[in-house]
Formats: C-alpha cells, sequence, structure tokens
C-alpha cells in the first residue's frame, strides 16, 4: 500500500513538472522569401551580452521553426546576418510566427502570435520612421548651404528638426505610460536618436522609476528589468546629489535645516546650534557599524564638548525601543533626534549614500567636509574649533 502511494505521489509530480515545461514553451516559426537554404538564428538577449539559443535550415519554400522555453517575457534576436534581424519579445506559450522578404528583412515584417514582439516591432518602427526624416532634413540644410535665401529658411527647418524630436520624445514617453508593466518599456527606456548619445530618447526621471518600479515588482528575475531597476537608482541618487549641490550653491555653501524630535519628543533644530561647530551624523541603532563608531564619537564629545562642538545623531530607524536602548547602552550623551519613520527627508535632502555617514558643518553651518572618520576627523574638529 505504501509503495502504491509512493508511486503515485511521483507520478503526480512528473505529471506537474512535465505540464510546467509545457506551459513555458513557446515556438517562432515563419515564413521568409529569398533566404531558401539559408540558416537562421535565434539569439537570447542578456545585459551584457547576447547568446545563440539555435539555429536551423531555411526549407525550399522559405520556412522556419524554433521551439523553446521561457518562463518570463524575454528578449531574442532573429538574425540571418550580424546586421539583417529583428527583436522579439518571447513570452512563455506563445506560437510567433513571422512572415518577411530577406532582402528587407530587418525592415519590413510582419509579426503575429506575440503581443511584446508586436510592441517591439512598433516602437523600432517609429523611431525609423523619426530618424529618416531628420537624416532628410540635415541633408536638405546640407546641400543648400551657400545659397542666398539658406539665412532665411534654416530657422524654419530647425524648428521643424525640433518638432520631430518632441514628437518621438512624446510617442516613446506615453508608451511607458501607457505600458509600465511590458518589459518592452525597457527598450523604450534605452532608446537613443543616435549610438553615441549620451542621453536617451526618454529623459523623464518619474516616467522611468514608475516602469522600473513596476517591473521589478512583476518581474523580478529579469536581467533587464533588473538593470534598469539599478540604473534608475543611480540617476536617483545622482540627481539628489545635484540638488545638494545647487543648494550649496545658492545658499553660498550653508547647509540646509532638520527639525526632527528627540527621545522625548522634542523638536531640535540643526540650525539652531550655529555659532558651534557640529557633526551631523546619520546612523541606526540596529547597524553593526553604527554601533562600533559610537564609542568613538563619545571620545571626541568628551575632548571638544566644552570647546563648542556638537554632535546632532539622526536615527533612520523604525523602532523606538531599539533607538532607544541603544542611546542609554552606549551612553549617547549628545542631541539625537529622528522620525522613526527611517528620517527619510533628512536622508534625502542630505543625500546620504549609506550609513553611518556624516558631515561636519563649521560655525556658521557651512558644511566643511563629508564622511571624515578616526584622526582625520579629531584633527578637522581641532582645527575648526581654534
Amino acid at each position: 500500500m505504501v509503495n502504491r502511494i509512493l508511486f503515485l505521489l511521483i507520478a503526480v509530480v512528473v505529471m506537474l513538472a512535465s505540464c510546467s515545461k509545457k506551459d513555458n514553451q513557446f515556438t517562432v516559426s515563419g515564413v521568409i522569401t529569398h533566404a531558401e537554404g539559408d540558416t537562421i538564428y535565434l539569439e537570447e538577449v542578456h545585459t551584457t551580452t547576447v547568446k545563440t539559443a539555435d539555429k536551423v535550415k531555411i526549407n525550399k519554400n522559405g520556412e522556419f521553426k524554433f521551439k523553446g522555453t521561457a518562463g518570463i517575457p524575454t528578449f531574442y534576436l532573429l538574425k540571418l546576418s550580424e546586421r539583417n534581424f529583428i527583436t522579439l519579445l518571447v513570452d512563455s506559450a506563445e506560437n510567433i510566427v513571422v512572415k518577411a522578404d530577406a532582402i528587407n528583412f530587418s525592415r519590413e515584417y510582419n509579426v503575429t502570435g506575440s503581443p511584446g514582439s508586436e510592441q517591439v516591432q512598433m516602437l523600432d518602427s517609429h523611431l525609423k520612421k523619426t530618424l529618416y526624416r531628420l537624416d532628410s532634413l540635415e541633408s536638405l540644410s546640407n546641400l543648400y548651404k551657400g545659397n542666398p535665401d539658406y539665412d532665411d529658411v534654416r530657422p524654419k527647418w530647425a524648428s521643424q528638426y525640433d518638432s520631430i524630436v518632441q514628437a518621438q520624445v512624446d510617442f516613446s514617453t506615453n508608451f511607458v505610460r501607457e505600458n509600465p508593466f511590458s518589459i518592452a518599456s525597457v527598450l523604450a527606456l534605452y532608446q537613443k536618436f543616435h549610438t553615441n548619445d549620451p542621453g536617451y530618447i526618454i529623459n523623464d526621471l518619474q516616467v522611468m522609476k514608475t516602469a522600473a518600479s513596476a517591473l521589478n515588482a512583476v518581474y523580478p528575475k529579469s536581467e533587464q528589468v533588473q538593470a534598469l531597476y539599478n540604473n534608475t537608482l543611480q540617476y536617483v541618487r545622482e540627481q539628489q546629489a545635484q540638488r545638494m549641490r545647487k543648494f550649496i550653491e545658492e545658499q553660498g555653501t550653508n547647509s540646509p535645516d532638520l527639525v526632527l524630535p528627540d527621545m522625548n519628543g522634542k523638536e531640535v533644530s540643526l540650525a539652531s546650534l550655529r555659532g558651534k561647530v557640529v557633526l551631523l551624523q546619520f546612523w541606526a541603532a540596529v547597524d553593526r557599524g553604527s554601533r562600533i563608531q559610537n564609542p568613538v564619537l563619545a571620545e571626541l564629545y568628551e575632548k571638544y564638548q566644552r570647546k563648542g562642538f556638537e554632535i546632532y545623531q539622526v536615527s533612520v530607524d523604525e523602532n523606538r525601543a531599539e533607538w532607544v536602548d541603544a542611546i542609554d547602552k552606549d551612553k549617547m550623551k549628545w542631541i539625537n533626534v529622528g522620525d522613526m519613520k527611517g528620517s527619510t527627508t533628512a536622508t534625502v535632502t542630505f543625500n546620504v549614500p549609506s550609513i553611518p555617514f556624516n558631515y561636519l558643518l563649521d560655525k556658521e553651518g557651512t558644511v566643511v567636509a563629508r564622511n571624515l572618520q578616526g584622526p582625520a576627523l579629531d584633527k578637522a574638529i581641532g582645527n575648526l574649533l581654534k
């Protein structure tokens, strides 16, 4: 009886595994004229490389067929040669059909059975039409140089050029806004007008953040989604750093003010410490690195407090009991504040990349150094108090 039950369990597991594999299967087939006897390749696109998944001979009728598995939407290249290929966005259980002619394979093709691949084709096709119109205007402008009325017509062509560019930006941006859960949006976000351009067609960080967050929630295992998510985080950090630099420039290098409650609920302003040398320290009671630094801060506070030195320590904790316990155990006699919600506004304002992290402020509240440690911090404080 036991053996019979075991046999049935194994049979069920095998059947489920088989069904799961079958559910993930896809096919890519079609007809390509003027390519009879040629080899066609199916290549899987990764973030840093492209790997051949399969290759087949196109038969005498121009027909070909690939089979594969995809657990999540995946970019593939259907390639006749290095410069003659199309991009597909393949999902599990799709039966994709491609019809084209080898001569115009990368420019004109028909794809059905794959919503993602149809979106990719639309994005590529629209950008190619935009680039053709821009190239035509540039060629016209170059040919017309030297004509007596060139200076008169050039502003009109420049305006047309800008309008075409803006139309492409609007098209791509609207696509991502309307399709935040489609991996085709990754392609839209990384499209450029020219390969050597430093920036992308879409320059709206909020749109990028929305798509990155949505896709990461649905497809966290996708290489392209992870790359987009990490790049977005980096852009956000850079933007925060730019805002900080701009603020410092506009405010004559004075630091922005912070107002947060201490452990007794009393709000304490960073600006209220003007006239003292202040170490603005970001930390967490649950962070081992922060706790290791606290005894060092205690020594500095004991050494310089009577000379006009103060520590304004901002906790990024969310657990009040742990925060208060750490203050008591580490014998922290200086100002300690935190909203017990991560003190997000404070960390964003000062562009804090990690914890522990600090800024050293002079008596006027000017940021004079960042993240000094050990003897370097001791020396800087001593010099400011002279």
